[in-house]
């Protein structure tokens, strides 16, 4: 029976052309080889499983051999490659720092940098995990670093470069290597899948691919794994259940439930996703991945963003022209809430629901906001039956031709309800019509990111306010000062101290009769206002019947008032009010006690 050699270290590349995803790297290194300009240590970092020990143990076997190619690649058949590929190289030497970390081996190490190479050009001394050398190691380790014979050469693998102290830093040629792209281990994998004959479905490679992070030790890990579990049969639902992700088809699925406002089938399939073991926030997290997907497949310039495989892609296209854009941003949001919200919650499950509840009811929300302005004859007949006009209102009808003519006399259309306080219609609104020459545009309140949240969750909340959207009555300034302590008083109760000694501390000052300005001491104090702006406007306009009404902030130097504590500083101070009481003093040779 033969030894089992793991794919990480059977497919270990010995060239650079071989090198996965590095290209940026092998072509500097190769170009320093063929010109000859090679530097006396070299500092190779990144993340883990990209090739940073694999490319220094390459460029070691490349300086000495003896009959490159015409590439710059090591033959592989001469004495020197062949003493190296079997590890009988006594011009290589491989230190691993995380155990040899102290000054003694570091000392050790240097003793053997003054012995000159027997066979070859070049002495290579790989020191991998640098970063876990001691601080007294380090500095053993500086001068012969800066200033090694001229046979010696340095390289140095860490996946820390920030522990690596400055003066190490600035004597190496740093190489950053990047995390590989998901194409790149895909194509890796399945080249490895062809030499096994391995049999295997390219959307089960490219999840491999994405669950590795951009290592490809992490990658073929996984590889070797399903594969022995399939028995060298890799597809996708095997790789789905051997690494417990959630399928693409249940986040597709949960998108037509959502967009289609059908709730039960939505919770449903949320309730099966916990049933086969899954957790509520690797849930929530795969769904706005998922929306983020859709909004990056809706534009043709930005489907290459799209890290999956062809087939999975097409999918992504097609259900991405069938969701709005407005569809795919709020339900990020409310997504992204319940990230937040997740572990700080009670009740966790209850979150998840809420959030998938609110989204269902995103498109009747975005529905009633399309409503448009002009109605027809048959709009407002529809209006009045449901808000149940008065028998004794005006008897000014409307005919189908009288809206043109009204809409041509006084520029106004027929109120609309603003979209953004209402979760369903009203029951039985009672609206007395005003004659139809005073009919006004209905202002629209500024939506905000709660006001979706209240109409998501259903909440009714006050009756819709029919006021005119050019409604700009004067108020006083009581009434805005009554206004702006009950809101502050508000923001208290609901938690937010900042609002609240924002508001208390800052009167309002009316600089004219639509403008209202507020003193702030920094820039913090005005984002934290920015941030409020959109719900205290909310606030303001309908209560004071102005929605021209806007504030803005002013900042000020707080004025600081100097202590007086010694009877000296007292003394002082009443000289400056008075210079002849030192006249005084002086006359009487009076002191003052300190």
């Amino acid at each position: 029976m033969e030894n089992f050699i793991v794919s990480a270290r059977k497919y270990r590349p010995a060239t650079f052309e071989t090198v996965v995803g590095q290209h940026h790297i092998t072509g500097t290194l190769k170009n320093a080889i063929k010109n000859n300009q090679l530097a006396q240590a070299f500092l190779f970092c990144g993340p883990r499983g990209v090739g940073k020990t694999t490319c220094a143990r390459i460029l070691a076997k490349t300086i000495n051999c003896t009959n490159l190619t015409e590439d710059q690649e090591a033959c592989g058949t001469c004495d020197s490659c062949v003493s190296f590929q079997t590890g009988h190289s006594f011009n290589f030497h491989e230190l691993d720092a995380a155990s040899n970390n102290s000054v003694d081996d570091i000392r050790s190490l240097i003793e053997q940098v003054r012995i000159p190479p027997q066979a070859g050009k070049y002495k290579i001394y790989i020191i991998d995990e640098v970063h876990m050398l001691s601080a007294n190691a380090f500095n053993a380790f500086l001068k012969t670093l800066e200033e090694p014979p001229s046979y010696a050469i340095f390289i140095l693998a860490t996946t820390e470069k920030h522990k690596i102290l400055p003066t190490i830093l600035s004597r190496c040629q740093i190489f950053d290597f990047n995390r590989i792209q998901v194409d790149d281990i895909s194509s890796h994998l399945n080249k490895i899948a062809q030499r096994e004959n391995i049999s295997v479905e390219a959307d089960g490679l490219h999840i491999i691919a994405q669950k590795a992070d951009g290592g490809l030790r992490d990658a073929l890990s996984m590889f070797d794994q399903i594969v022995s579990y399939t028995n060298k049969n890799l597809t996708y639902k095997s790789v789905i259940d051997n690494l417990n992700i959630l399928d693409y088809d249940y986040y597709f699925k949960l998108t037509q439930n959502l967009t289609g406002a059908d709730v039960s089938n939505a919770l449903i399939l949320f309730d099966e996703i916990l049933n086969n073991g899954f957790d509520g926030n690797n849930f929530i997290n795969g769904l706005a991945g998922h929306l983020r997907n859709l909004l990056v497949a809706k534009d043709p310039q930005t489907t290459k963003l799209l890290e999956v495989s062809e087939n999975i892609k097409q999918k992504y296209i097609s259900q991405s022209q069938q969701t709005p854009v407005s569809f795919i941003l709020t339900a990020l949001n409310l997504a992204n809430q319940c990230d937040l919200n997740y572990k700080n919650s009670k009740n966790q499950r209850l979150q998840v629901e809420l959030a998938l509840i609110k989204m269902c009811h995103i498109p009747s929300v975005l529905q009633l906001a399309q409503q448009p302005n002009n109605n027809s004859a048959t709009d407002t007949d529809q209006i009045k039956k449901k808000t149940n006009v008065s028998s004794s209102a005006p008897t000014n009808t409307v005919s189908a031709e009288t809206p043109n003519k009204i809409a041509e006399q006084n520029s106004s259309s027929l109120p609309s309800i603003p979209a953004a306080k209402i979760a369903s219609p009203p029951p039985a609104t009672k609206i007395a019509l005003k004659p139809l020459a005073d009919v006004k545009k209905v202002a629209t309140l500024i939506p905000s990111l709660n006001d979706i949240g209240r109409v998501a969750e259903g909440e009714d909340g006050d009756e819709p306010k029919y006021i005119s959207g050019d409604a700009r009555e004067a108020f006083t300034y009581e009434q805005l000062s009554a206004l702006w302590t009950q809101y502050a008083n508000k923001a208290k109760d609901d938690g937010k101290i900042n609002i609240y000694t924002l508001l208390s501390s800052s009167a309002p000052i009316l600089d004219s009769p639509e403008e209202i300005t507020v003193h702030v001491e920094h820039k913090l104090q005005e984002g934290l206002l920015q941030e409020e702006m959109i719900d205290f406007l909310n606030f303001l306009r309908p209560n004071l019947k102005n929605f021209n009404l806007t504030i803005k902030a002013k900042q000020v130097a707080r004025t600081v008032v100097n202590r007086l504590y010694t009877n000296t500083e007292k003394y002082q101070y009443l000289i400056e009010k008075n210079p002849k009481l030192e006249e005084m003093r002086k006359r009487f040779n009076l002191d003052v006690n300190s």
